[in-house]
């Protein structure tokens, strides 16, 4: 056998080693959504500052959509249709792991209102939880449930705006935005999503309230 044989052979194996430690690093039955369809665009936002806390969220070390492979697949199917129909789904969040959870609720007891004007103007920070605008504990932990859009599509609110008008059946919307709601909620619902009424972005995949959660770091 020769060196260069060897040297293959040892690359190759360093290279399934990192292979399984990567998907080691996931939860049981996750993937990674890039893996599976490169093409759906990610903005995610709680990898970053642009979302409701003006910070990045803990465990969000990489700004990546994981879900459970079912739900992923679902996902792909629900893309696949609405390219056919001339329109592609943009992700906001897909598994959240539950210290960012927690990190809500410690966000919702600070003083900080540096982002009030931008995502909840008419809304008491601490009432938040009680309006259902955000979960004490959430679907997205099972890896089952997804916040996303249509690119270039108007919805009449901005994602996590925490507000009646983000209300999927609100009609203090634009009857463009009404119907833009109502094609993504009517694909989704096809691929097996379900829309929570208080935001028109958020669906869940059947089977997410009994299933179960879990903290591990996005990375």
């Amino acid at each position: 056998m020769t060196s260069k044989s060897t040297r293959d052979i040892v690359a190759a194996a360093s290279a399934c080693v990192a292979c399984s430690a990567a998907a080691a690093s996931l939860p049981p039955g996750f993937v990674r959504l890039a893996d599976l369809a490169p093409q759906i665009v990610q903005d995610m936002r709680y990898a970053g500052s642009d979302n409701f806390t003006g910070r990045p969220v803990p465990g969000y070390k990489a700004a990546q959509c994981w879900l459970r492979e079912d739900a992923a697949r679902a996902l792909v199917a629900a893309q696949a249709e609405a390219k056919a129909q001339g329109f592609e789904l943009i992700l906001y969040d897909c598994y959240r792991p539950r210290r960012a959870v927690a990190a809500f609720i410690d966000w919702a007891e600070s003083p900080d209102e540096s982002m009030k004007a931008q995502y909840y103007p008419h809304e008491t920070k601490r009432d938040l939880f009680g309006r259902g605008y955000i979960a004490e504990k959430s679907t997205h932990s099972t890896g089952l449930a997804v916040d996303l859009g249509v690119r270039g599509w108007d919805f009449g609110t901005p994602f996590d705006f925490f507000d009646e008008r983000s209300w999927t059946a609100s009609k203090d919307v634009s009857r463009e935005a009404q119907e833009h709601r109502r094609r993504l909620e009517a694909l989704m619902r096809r691929h097996g999503f379900h829309n929570l009424p208080t935001e028109w972005w958020h669906y869940a995949f059947t089977g997410a309230s009994e299933a179960p959660s879990f903290d591990v770091e996005i990375e």
